[in-house]
């Protein structure tokens, strides 16, 4: 039986543009996880910056939130807060021009921009590299024997632009689920 058909369609983890508090993974993009800041506000149904920014250091170190990831998330806020980064703006922005405003602010790399780019404003080409299941699945589908540099998967993954966010769903599910659809390994 086929993988996609026992266990169908890969969902589309998707995250609402505010999800920068608190995008899919373990940490948010400022390192904060979003039912630890939910912890310190419990009436919200959401993370808003100006919840955030209203929580004094303490709280969020009682929540296990780190100095750095404060001053993050901090940051973060702040630039929501004051507009300085336009949520609804970046729908409209090209991705090089997101990946660009978003790395420019502390606790955001590449990774976290691609995240965003791929789950929150659902583009179709976002590429995360570095990310743990696209490398452990490009290693399964290529069927290498040690997990490929950066370099070596950005080489093969040209071969599926301007899809490769699809691609991403599914090498992540297929990790997750710990099987490849068959015939992703066809070039």
């Amino acid at each position: 039986m086929q993988p996609l058909d026992r266990w169908g369609m890969p969902p589309l983890w998707q995250r609402p543009p505010s999800a920068l508090l608190h995008h899919p993974g373990a940490t948010g993009v400022a390192g904060l996880g979003a039912g630890d800041v939910r912890a310190i506000d419990r009436p919200r149904s959401a993370v808003d910056p100006e919840s955030f920014l209203a929580q004094d250091d303490d709280a969020l170190r009682t929540i296990g939130v780190s100095r750095q990831k404060t001053r993050y998330g901090r940051e973060l806020a702040a630039a929501i807060a004051e507009d300085r980064l336009d949520l609804s703006a970046l729908q409209t922005l090209p991705d090089d021009d997101v990946r660009a405003q978003l790395v420019a602010l502390p606790g955001i790399g590449a990774w976290t921009a691609e995240i965003f780019l791929l789950t929150a404003l659902h583009r179709a080409d976002a590429w995360p590299t570095t990310d743990l299941g696209v490398i452990v699945g490009m290693q399964q589908v290529k069927q290498l024997s040690q997990r490929p540099t950066r370099d070596e998967i950005d080489a093969i993954a040209e071969a599926w632009r301007p899809w490769r966010g699809a691609v991403t769903y599914l090498l992540w599910y297929s990790y997750l689920k710990g099987q490849l659809p068959e015939g992703m390994n066809d070039e």
